[in-house]
């Protein structure tokens, strides 16, 4: 793996990238964290950690966008927008992070 140039691009890459991982998450479906910690799924907080482990991956790459001025919002709708400046993964992230979720209801 070379060293890849720090831009923008990149950046939202990794946005990308923890979005997604936050997403399988919330679906308790398998992400890397299952691998680290693979003792650990018997236990139902598991489930808990995994979710705030990968909320907090997704805070520290929107925080770094922010600083280094990176458009990032145009990777989340308006909802989700709202989550992240509010920082706190409560029970309506959980419950409605999906719109399509949260159309159904």
């Amino acid at each position: 793996m070379g060293k890849e140039p720090v831009t923008e691009q990149f950046f939202i890459g990794k946005l990308a990238t923890a979005k997604d991982h936050f997403e399988r998450a919330l679906d308790c479906k398998h992400t890397e964290f299952d691998d680290l910690y693979p003792y650990m799924l018997e236990h139902p907080q598991f489930f808990w950690y995994k979710r705030y482990v990968a909320w907090s991956e997704l805070l520290t790459i929107v925080n770094l966008c922010e600083e280094l001025s990176f458009s990032w919002k145009e990777v989340f709708t308006p909802q989700q927008v709202d989550y992240l400046n509010s920082r706190v993964m409560s029970a309506t992230v959980l419950d409605f992070w999906s719109e399509k979720e949260h159309a159904q209801r």
